[in-house]
């Protein structure tokens, strides 16, 4: 800092608030001064791309965002008919919306790839709404036993890419299987964004798997509840050999 303030370098930390910063369209990332003490709280003037919830508006933002294979390709404002429908504008959107209501933010622990563990602090608002609203549209859309799949497959690309293996063959092949999973994630997605939270509201889909009448309380569909004794025997078979066992140990 005092080599930039010598050469008239622009930096947008001073000795009271000495941030390591990354910044970009995704998120701002902060470590580094008093944020080394995992004890110490975030002062309140260190967000850059988010209101404190608490100052946020007392009017929510109602939204709707629609994907395509897995991917926001629009995202509609409910009240006064804002839309964006390219990715730039769309994030930057989000994040605008977001940030004025103090969304996505996070203080963690993380542990570092060498070993040794950080505290972080991050704010995400546009990509925090992106990630609610895709993993309901994902919920309604994707085969059960895909997604359980693709759920693991998620925590496996987030290594990948926090440890910056993005170019090695293992995040190309799981890549390639992801983006195979997300074919059939098609729909529109409603929600709020107030005081910090995003809730979800609706969705609709012209691939969803949603069977009003197979799980209606009103209507007799084609699941018959008696199908499931059955299924409630053999699987306490397990439980009571379990249970059994427990009894001989004793």
């Amino acid at each position: 800092m005092e080599y930039a303030e010598k050469h008239g370098i622009p930096v947008p930390v001073t000795p009271k608030a000495p941030w390591s910063m990354d910044a970009n369209l995704m998120h701002i990332s902060y470590e580094s001064g008093i944020l080394e003490n995992p004890k110490s709280h975030a002062p309140s003037d260190l967000y850059l791309m988010t209101k404190n919830p608490e100052q946020s508006p007392n009017t929510p933002d109602m939204l709707e965002i629609e994907f395509k294979s897995g991917k926001p390709i629009k995202v509609s404002h409910v009240t006064d008919g804002t839309t964006k429908d390219t990715p730039l504008e769309i994030f930057l959107y989000l994040n605008e919306v977001g940030g004025k209501h103090g969304v996505g933010r996070i203080d963690i622990v993380e542990n570092r790839f060498i070993g040794m563990k950080s505290r972080g602090i991050y704010e995400t608002p546009g990509g925090t709404i992106l990630h609610h609203a895709h993993l309901d549209i994902e919920a309604f859309t994707m085969d059960r036993e895909v997604r359980r799949i693709k759920q693991g497959l998620g925590i496996k690309f987030s290594e990948l890419l926090y440890n910056g293996f993005w170019y090695s063959p293992e995040c190309e092949y799981v890549r390639h299987c992801i983006a195979k999973s997300q074919e059939n994630v098609e729909g529109k997605v409603q929600l709020s964004v107030f005081k910090g939270n995003v809730n979800i509201l609706g969705r609709e889909s012209p691939k969803s798997l949603y069977n009003e009448e197979l799980v209606s309380m009103d209507v007799q569909g084609e699941y018959n509840p008696c199908d499931a004794s059955g299924f409630i025997r053999i699987n306490a078979v397990r439980l009571r050999e379990h249970h059994r066992l427990q009894g001989l140990k004793q």
